[in-house]
């Protein structure tokens, strides 16, 4: 009977260990990163396989599973798994679509430091994303040449120091987020002794790709900060957030910062008044404001995803008529050389 009773008792550990929920670090490392595998995954057809070869040789596939529980099976048409599967229009070379389409390598004065806008810089606080979206405008960004240690970091925490007009501090990336909260907590340890900064803003997706990251060691350093916070989301589609998504951005909340999302316009994904309306609903019953809708930066592999300027002015005027205003997104167009985002 005792033995029964221990080997019960054992068995119930095991499943209880069996359910213990992956961190998002396991998460992340076990991210799908073979096209063969997405596809498998996915149901999808074979015919599609030697385009997604084709586009992840030209930038590797990452799809965490919980961002693919979100995808319909079989379905190549959904708008999620049109931004993550690889297509052979990724090698298409037309005018226009360039490597470095925001010219960034003219504004980088230290490693990891971009500062293009008066008053604000943006900071590579990490290489790696949770995700690879097949638009991304840094999808051929030089990261290994901006990826600073420690040691490294002094010089643009330097550059900050002495330029006393530079009031906010943006981290991004790839996704800030993908780094360690210790690293995290220390840079903006920096920071915030920085007198003269007033505002932190980070910019990710990792909270909507795996929620599980807005943990209590990401929450801690968060709130303590005496900076104002802002958290700028990137959300394109209304099926991103499922409840998962929901909490995390409640928990977000919770230290104070105001959270914002910016969306870009992807044909075949978001490029309907109907679609777009209920991303904005979808994000305000979250509790984030839609900031801005971005049409495509001109990135090399990426024009497959163009939706033309006087289509995107036509999508917005439709959306007016079904929004109120503070769920309009502006529509705007990053121009290099120009001393802010361009309205459309």
């Amino acid at each position: 009977m005792q033995e029964n009773i221990i080997i019960a008792a054992s068995e119930t550990q095991s499943h209880r260990c069996s359910m213990v929920q992956p961190t998002w670090q396991q998460q992340l490392s076990h991210a799908i990163r073979d096209p063969q595998a997405l596809c498998e995954r996915l149901g999808l057809s074979s015919d599609w396989l030697a385009g997604a070869q084709a586009g992840h040789d030209l930038f590797d596939v990452c799809v965490p599973e919980a961002y693919l529980n979100r995808i319909a099976y079989a379905d190549i048409d959904d708008p999620l798994l049109r931004q993550v599967l690889p297509l052979g229009e990724e090698a298409l070379t037309p005018h226009g679509y360039v490597v470095d389409p925001l010219e960034e390598a003219d504004h980088r004065p230290a490693k990891g430091l971009i500062h293009k806008y008066a008053g604000r810089v943006l900071l590579i606080a990490s290489p790696n994303c949770a995700i690879n979206c097949r638009y991304c405008f840094r999808r051929h960004f030089p990261y290994s040449d901006n990826s600073p240690s420690r040691t490294q970091w002094q010089e643009a925490l330097d550059y900050l120091r002495s330029d006393t007009t530079i009031h906010e501090a943006i981290l991004s990336g790839g996704d800030p987020l993908a780094a360690s909260d210790r690293q995290l907590a220390w840079l903006v340890e920096q920071l915030e002794s920085i007198p003269h900064l007033k505002r932190l803003r980070i910019h990710t997706r990792l909270p909507v790709v795996i929620p599980d990251r807005v943990d209590d060691a990401l929450l801690g350093w968060l709130a303590s900060t005496r900076l104002q916070k802002v958290v700028v989301l990137h959300i394109n589609h209304a099926n991103e957030v499922d409840q998962a998504v929901v909490d995390a951005c409640a928990r977000l909340k919770q230290t104070g910062a105001t959270l914002l999302n910016q969306s870009v316009l992807l044909r075949d994904v978001n490029d309907t008044a109907a679609t777009l309306a209920n991303l904005s609903e979808r994000l305000f019953e979250a509790g984030i404001l839609p900031y801005y809708l971005h049409v495509l930066d001109p990135v090399q592999g990426a024009a497959h995803f163009d939706v033309p300027d006087e289509e995107a002015r036509e999508l917005v005027a439709q959306l007016r008529d079904h929004l109120p205003g503070f769920l309009m997104p502006r529509l705007v167009r990053e121009i290099p050389g120009r001393g802010s985002k361009t309205p459309l």
